[in-house]
């Protein structure tokens, strides 16, 4: 008989990570470098309407990617990834969050119970020459009241991305035309 409390535990996590996946018409290789060098990620990360701009992008194990996003003259919002293993092109793992502009982690503008620090696992798969991307993002470190502030906006989490994903296999398209 299975203990009820792992049970729970692992119905625990389930609702606690994001999962989205994507396929691209490119091969991993290519969809890989665009997530991994500066001149393809201007060109795409971030939500519809957002600027871009990076600051720091050094790809190794405790390396940063540090940038800003901005919408036309709006207040520019910071984030930051920080590397934990990069295995190109199959997988990419990193903490994400909110940070200042020298890399500092900071509470997300937009609430006081977002988690300071995601931990995410990209994967990239491919078949018949197209790219399966796999992101799953979780809260790392988190209190009980961020886990549940993750979880009650996972629908709009998915709606971002979603916006996201989609730059990227345009981005995509216009690169292989």
């Amino acid at each position: 008989m299975q203990n009820p409390s792992s049970e729970a535990t692992s119905d625990q996590t389930a609702k606690s990570t994001l999962v989205i996946t994507k396929t691209l018409e490119a091969p991993k290789e290519l969809v890989y470098q665009v997530w991994t060098q500066q001149e393809h990620l201007t060109q795409w990360w971030g939500p519809k309407g957002m600027n871009l701009e990076v600051a720091e992008l050094s790809l190794e194990p405790g390396g940063m990617f540090l940038y800003s996003m901005q919408a036309g003259d709006g207040p520019k919002m910071w984030g930051k990834f920080v590397y934990e293993e990069l295995s190109a092109p199959e997988r990419m793992v990193y903490v994400n969050s909110f940070s200042d502009e020298e890399g500092n982690t900071i509470r997300a503008p937009f609430s006081q119970t977002w988690p300071l620090e995601l931990r995410n696992i990209l994967t990239f798969s491919e078949e018949n020459g197209q790219t399966i991307l796999t992101l799953q993002a979780k809260p790392q470190n988190a209190t009980p009241e961020e886990v549940q502030t993750f979880e009650a906006s996972l629908e709009a989490i998915k709606q971002g991305f979603g916006g996201t994903m989609d730059n990227l296999a345009l981005y995509l398209a216009n690169l292989r035309s």
